[in-house]
């Protein structure tokens, strides 16, 4: 057929379907890019046959790239970090230490001490372990009579206040229990088998017990640190979600429950436990809090914000930052100088931390983050115009814009952060303790959990170590009144008190 025998409307609507194919092409080399990064990434689950999906992904491949327009070839520079140096072995261990030591003299030394005088030395030293080892510690309370008067009852001392009245675990033991369980994320069914190689066999329902009364004596601390961070003017808020077993379910199938997150840089971290990610969980949470409440874009937090007289949201730029880089394969040129602005942004940061500008930082963001929120403002603009709204590329744009006012609030006030990461890394715990435990067995467990992953987390990032906060605690807490101010024990300004008439748990 000749083509002057084509009706030019065909063509029109030819051209125009295959211009319609083409732009989609893109957008779907990007999808399948992407889904090969969350498949295939480090640290991703091998839940799907690897090899079948890649041969389906690369037939996929093969019929994008049949309607794919001509590429263009872009060149652009990426700085890499310096790589860090290994610390050496002396380094890593200097610390530890040295509890027995050996001397080797050599066989003529031996055989002939009197030929030979000592004019030095080598040192050098290997690394050993103590695994872990029950052992008893007896209460011994004699009794005693007058002997002037025996009518008057036997003297004997009161028994010592003890975290399980009438048993058998110490303060340390449920501090090691709590700790294997949600520092490093051993089940408890697990935990039992490893207790047979400490001395003697736990029962994991015994444990479970003890991480229940662990929480409960923990409470009254995990509530003081809540208080305070209301109380504290700005917070940083996330939720990660925890599968339950729930009785209730069919079959005794597990629900969905979560953890939400609260917190602020250099304070102590609050997890709290709730069935649901409904608004109203984060109202109870927040209760009557005003300041300025950082998140990322999920619509309760907003939401709160313009339901509470008081309440500023702000942004988290390492949420618009990483729409950008998973865009990087779509607009290479674009998509780096926008990570370029971001990263002068940061790079600001960092120096006035480094310098301590305390009250300053606001005044100081404002002077220089001008010029490249106008230009990274200015091209998402020109960029959302030109890209599909599917795109990664397009979503990008209108996540940075959509959320520009939040994002920029940063620049009215001093004490806020550019991103939620402090409170994200907070959350990596529980994150990597449900892959091993999988889900909570009961609801009513739950809030056991965000009670000392609320301890232990605050522990570790003030320093201090979880183990002697615990030990001590749990020792102090039984004999302690309702008069005494729980202040102390928070994680933020513990300071262990050593009793020399009492060895350590």
């Amino acid at each position: 057929m000749s083509a002057a025998a084509i009706d030019p409307p065909e063509v029109k609507l030819l051209r125009e379907e295959l211009n319609e194919l083409r732009a989609q092409v893109p957008v779907l080399r990007a999808q399948i890019e992407w889904l090969k990064r969350q498949l295939f990434g480090a640290g991703r689950s091998e839940k799907l046959d690897r090899a079948q999906l890649l041969l389906e992904l690369a037939e996929v491949e093969k019929l994008s790239a049949a309607a794919e327009a001509p590429k263009q070839t872009v060149h652009y520079e990426r700085t890499s970090a310096p790589r860090e140096k290994r610390p050496l072995a002396a380094e890593t261990f200097a610390k530890l230490p040295v509890k027995e030591t050996l001397e080797i003299i050599p066989e003529p030394v031996q055989a002939e001490p009197e030929a030979f005088e000592r004019i030095g030395e080598e040192r050098t030293f290997e690394v050993d372990v103590v695994p872990p080892q029950l052992f008893k510690r007896e209460i011994v309370r004699p009794k005693f009579k007058r002997r002037d008067d025996r009518e008057q009852p036997p003297v004997i001392a009161p028994a010592p206040a003890r975290p399980v009245p009438g048993g058998y675990a110490s303060a340390g033991l449920l501090a090691w229990i709590a700790l294997s369980k949600y520092v490093d994320h051993a089940p408890l069914y697990r935990l039992e088998r490893m207790s047979a190689r400490w001395g003697a066999s736990i029962s994991r329902q015994t444990m479970a017990d003890w991480i229940g009364i662990t929480a409960t004596w923990l409470e009254p601390i995990y509530r003081q640190m809540h208080r305070e961070l209301l109380a504290g003017g700005y917070l940083q808020a996330d939720e990660t979600p925890v599968r339950c077993n729930d009785p209730d379910e069919k079959r005794g199938g597990t629900t969905p429950g979560w953890l939400w997150v609260i917190s602020r840089p250099d304070g102590d971290v609050v997890f709290e436990w709730r069935q649901s990610r409904r608004h109203g969980e984060l109202t109870s949470l927040l209760a009557d809090f005003r300041g300025l409440l950082q998140s990322d874009g999920y619509e309760a937090y907003p939401s709160f914000a313009r339901a509470r007289a008081g309440v500023v949201w702000l942004g988290c730029w390492a949420h618009a930052r990483r729409y950008f880089v998973e865009a990087l394969s779509e607009s290479p040129r674009a998509v780096n100088l926008i990570l370029r602005l971001i990263g002068e942004l940061y790079l600001r940061e960092r120096e006035w931390d480094e310098a301590k500008v305390g009250a300053a930082r606001a005044a100081l963001r404002q002077e220089h983050f001008a010029r490249p929120l106008r230009w990274l403002r200015r091209l998402a603009l020109g960029l959302r115009a030109r890209a599909l709204p599917r795109s990664l590329l397009g979503k990008a744009c209108s996540y940075l814009l959509e959320h520009w006012e939040p994002l920029t609030a940063h620049l009215r006030y001093s004490e806020t952060r550019l991103d939620n990461n402090l409170v994200e890394n907070a959350i990596r715990p529980s994150a990597l303790g449900k892959k091993n435990w999988l889900f909570i067995g009961h609801p009513d467990a739950g809030q056991r959990s965000a009670i000392i992953y609320s301890i232990v987390v605050s522990c570790q990032r003030h320093g201090k170590d979880p183990f002697a906060y615990l030990r001590d605690v749990l020792t102090r807490l039984p004999r302690m009144t309702n008069q005494d101010d729980l202040a102390a024990l928070t994680p933020a300004r513990w300071r262990e008190v050593r009793e020399p008439s009492r060895s350590a748990s």
